[in-house]
C-alpha cells in the first residue's frame, strides 16, 4: 500500500467529505494514490459522528477503506501520556499527536492550536 508522509485530522476528512476546496487540493493529492494515513482516533471521530446520514455514512467508510491506519502500540501510548500530561490536551489529539511523532508524519489539521507547542511534531494546515 502507497502512503505519504501525512497522517490527516479527522477536521480535513470532514472538510473534504463536505467539498470544501483548499482541503480537496491537498487531499485529492494525498488520497489520489489510494491510500492516506490516519490515527485509529481518527477513524473513531469520524464514524462515529451521530448525525451521519445512512448514505453519508456509507460515504466516510468507503473513504476510510482506503486508509493506511496506525493504531495504538505502547510507543504511541507512552508518548501519548507523556504529551497529555505535559500539554494538557486532549486524549485524541495527545494520539494524533503522538503517532505523528512516532511515526515522523506531519499532522494535516486545520486545528493547530490543538497541537501548538509540541516540540518534534510537523503540523500543516492546508487552508494557509
Amino acid at each position: 500500500m502507497l502512503t505519504t508522509n501525512y497522517l490527516i485530522d479527522t477536521n480535513i476528512l470532514i472538510y473534504h467529505t463536505n467539498g470544501v476546496k483548499e482541503s480537496i487540493d491537498l487531499i485529492s493529492k494525498v488520497i489520489a494514490e489510494k491510500s492516506f494515513n490516519i490515527s485509529i482516533l481518527t477513524k473513531i471521530e469520524f464514524l462515529g459522528w451521530n448525525k451521519h446520514t445512512s448514505d453519508g455514512l456509507d460515504k466516510c467508510k468507503r473513504l476510510i477503506e482506503t486508509a493506511n491506519i496506525y493504531f495504538v502500540d505502547e510507543n504511541i501510548a507512552g508518548k501519548a501520556i507523556e504529551l497529555k500530561r505535559k500539554m494538557n490536551i486532549k486524549i485524541a489529539d495527545a494520539v494524533i499527536a503522538a503517532t505523528g511523532i512516532i511515526h515522523n508524519l506531519k499532522i494535516v489539521t486545520r486545528n493547530i492550536d490543538d497541537f501548538k507547542g509540541i516540540e518534534g511534531l510537523k503540523v500543516i494546515n492546508p487552508f494557509d
